[in-house]
């Protein structure tokens, strides 16, 4: 097999051309374009974008660049930077968590024309099970702590953790992933040849070596504030479920939850110090309905197999002696002294209630080992 079998995965040539070629033509994202292409098939809308003879709302989308023809050598920077170019033709194109897309009908979230991959994994396969992990750049220790605790929480149990590799609570996921052994998705705002940010190359490259890094942007295009919020959807989508960990009440992660929901995804937050600003977004989601997750098996308890990740409805709280104890005993032991010892009439009185009612309570005491009489008075046992 050549390498270019290898990359294409079977796919002719002229799909991956035409492909590569509408992946540069539209901004993203374009649902004019992609009705379009989904209507005539790839290879016959890249022809007549060029020509111009498409519908109005498809020439409105890319009027500005029909013209300009990289394809090829934006299939080659691919190859050279060990990427290849994903298609819906192909397998290993997540159709399932795509579909998600279709149903929803918003033009904010239109499918991905095509994505430009980089390394072994398989999308298909590791969306199939999968949490997506967002929050804030400017992370708090706590946020950082927990982002990496869920993310190795999922690797134990082969959950891909998808994210979007920033600063913060993603490269923190990211990282939690890979020291669990587990898969990981990083989904980038630029070209697949460019580590975005550049403090994360390493990480970016350790993802690519075990997972996947992808983009919907061609080699060589530069990140751009309103690219991060439009990929955000497709981190939205490659997840099962999506947890955010700290957000502000403006934020790229609450736009991420906002398309997890558009999207039928199950939506949950991880909660903080109510002080804290990069909680404020987390407690607006739980007050909205997200579900509230504090540990790795709550989140598995939403997106594993029914049935496999069950906990308790409630977690174990320590019997404290005293438990069980009526009023009037409770009354009698709160008034009994940790140090010497009364008679029963002090205790009776102290306590509030009748003599008689102090001296049973007294006895179902004793009877429990709370209480001890010793010549005639009672102390604290």
């Amino acid at each position: 097999m050549t390498g270019a079998d290898e990359m294409s995965g079977g796919i002719a040539e002229e799909v991956l051309l035409a492909r590569a070629y509408l992946s540069r033509v539209a901004e993203p994202p374009a649902p004019a374009l992609a009705r379009f292409t989904a209507t005539v098939g790839a290879v016959e809308a890249a022809a007549r974008v060029r020509r111009g003879a498409v519908p109005e709302e498809v020439t409105a989308e890319t009027a500005a660049r029909r013209t300009t023809e990289h394809a090829a050598a934006d299939l080659e920077a691919a190859r050279r930077c060990g990427a290849r170019l994903l298609v819906p033709e192909a397998r290993q194109w997540p159709t399932w968590p795509f579909a998600a897309f279709e149903v929803c009908g918003a033009p904010a979230l239109a499918p991905p024309l095509a994505l430009w991959v980089r390394g072994p994994g398989d999308l298909a396969a590791l969306s199939q099970l999968s949490v997506a992990v967002v929050g804030a750049r400017a992370a708090s220790g706590y946020g950082l702590h927990v982002a990496a605790e869920l993310g190795a929480g999922m690797a134990a149990h082969r959950v891909t953790v998808v994210s979007g590799a920033a600063l913060g609570i993603d490269g923190a996921a990211h990282r939690g992933a890979l020291a669990g052994g587990g898969p990981s998705v990083a989904v980038l705002a630029c070209g697949i040849d460019r580590a975005y940010p550049a403090a994360h190359e390493a990480l970016l490259a350790r993802i690519a070596a075990e997972g996947l890094v992808v983009s919907e942007y061609p080699p060589g295009s530069v990140p751009g504030r309103h690219r991060f919020l439009v990929r955000n959807r497709i981190i939205a989508a490659l997840g099962t479920a999506t947890v955010v960990v700290e957000a502000g009440l403006r934020s790229g992660a609450r736009r991420t939850a906002s398309d997890a929901v558009a999207l039928g995804r199950p939506l949950m937050a991880v909660p903080g110090p109510v002080t804290s600003g990069v909680s404020a977004g987390c407690h607006r989601l739980i007050r909205e309905g997200a579900q509230l997750v504090t540990r790795p098996e709550e989140v598995l308890e939403i997106v594993g197999p029914m049935g496999e990740h069950l906990l308790p409805d409630e977690p174990e709280i320590a019997v404290r002696p005293t438990d069980g104890l009526d009023p009037v005993a409770l009354l009698l032991h709160d008034a009994l002294p940790a140090h010497g010892a009364r008679p029963a009439s002090w205790l009776a009185a102290e306590a509030g209630v009748p003599l008689t009612a102090a001296r049973a309570a007294l006895v179902d005491l004793e009877r429990r080992g709370l209480a001890v009489l010793d010549a005639g008075r009672w102390r604290r046992c």
